[in-house]
């Protein structure tokens, strides 16, 4: 069977791009068409100035979002990064197959060191090296393919040239994965700024929809979406990137297809009531399901745990495979 691996990371609430994007395809067809691993990349959010306390908190908060939009237990597995040693310990053996060069391309890497830069802020070495980790996550699991948005795509490329290096050199170790973009709604745009990515670590958050809001805040965000010149719906992210962006949140929503859902409308208002009506119903469970997951903490932990001990079933031969491959003597 295929196996898949993808992770999220907790650095702010989840939002409706994250569950667009990614999770509601992971909870429709991946964890029943594969073998498939979820996991909150914790590690990841230390690469920046961070709340420890926040850090537990959103961990634990995506972890019972991920159960609450529909992550069955019973078929693929939940777990949390930090609870399994297997990524940490193959990091480094990545970061010994790694380049310097390799790690300065990184677009993320330019784009957030540019912004510690400008904020005064120093800029940790961590977020020079955590595609390599994100590598490791992906590779000590012997995933066959990722399911990303199409920004993470060029670590998913790195990850697969550290496969293929490190298995010429050391012999054959790993699988060497594919990336898998959603056709539709890959990335969900900002409803206030349509040309960037709907964060969920955004400063600025009246144009992102988080999966928690109560509805009339989510409505309000949707009705307020910034638009195009104009009064015509057309379907063009190039001349009309905020009418685009509802639409394809309205297609994801409904089912329908952006283009003809254009057609269908004659003014701003109505698809933007359309699209907000779409957004809360699509929301309502999710939201149900998590206060009903909360009330239940033991289960959770419960998940949790038993999420990462099969992790670490999985990960540790491969794990111990590289550092038998790549020199490194065994304990006694």
């Amino acid at each position: 069977m295929t196996r898949i691996f993808s992770g999220i990371k907790p650095t702010g609430h989840l939002t409706l791009g994250n569950y667009l994007g990614a999770v509601r395809q992971w909870v429709e067809v991946d964890q029943h068409k594969a073998d498939a691993l979820f996991c909150v990349v914790d590690l990841h959010a230390l690469t920046v100035d961070h709340d420890p306390a926040r850090v537990r908190r959103l961990s634990r908060q995506a972890a019972t979002l991920l159960l609450a939009a529909g992550l069955e237990p019973a078929r693929c597995t939940v777990f949390v990064q930090s609870h399994v040693d297997e990524h940490t310990r193959l990091s480094y053996l990545l970061e010994c197959t790694a380049s310097d060069g390799e790690m300065r391309r990184m677009i993320q890497y330019k784009e957030k060191s540019a912004r510690e830069r400008a904020a005064g802020g120093g800029v940790r070495l961590s977020l020079l090296t955590y595609p390599v980790l994100m590598a490791a996550d992906i590779l000590a699991y012997s995933a066959d393919e990722v399911p990303v948005g199409d920004d993470q795509a060029q670590h998913v490329e790195l990850t697969r040239d550290l496969a293929v290096r490190f298995n010429q050199r050391y012999g054959h170790t790993f699988t060497v994965p594919k990336a898998v973009v959603p056709s539709v709604a890959a990335r969900v745009m900002d409803l206030q700024d349509p040309t960037s990515k709907m964060g969920k670590s955004h400063a600025e958050t009246a144009g992102i929809v988080y999966l928690l809001d109560e509805p009339d805040a989510a409505r309000k965000k949707i009705m307020r979406a910034v638009t195009d010149s104009g009064t015509e719906v057309v379907y063009d992210r190039e001349t009309r990137p905020g009418v685009t962006n509802l639409l394809e949140i309205l297609a994801s929503c409904t089912g329908g297809k952006p283009d003809e859902l254009a057609g269908t409308y004659e003014s701003y208002g109505a698809l933007k009531r359309d699209t907000a009506e779409a957004v809360l119903e699509l929301l309502r469970p999710v939201r149900d399901r998590h206060a009903e997951l909360c009330a239940d903490p033991g289960y959770v932990d419960a998940v949790l745990r038993e999420g990462a001990g099969r992790a670490r079933e999985l990960a540790r031969p491969t794990v111990d495979a590289a550092y038998a491959a790549i020199g490194l003597l065994p304990p006694a």
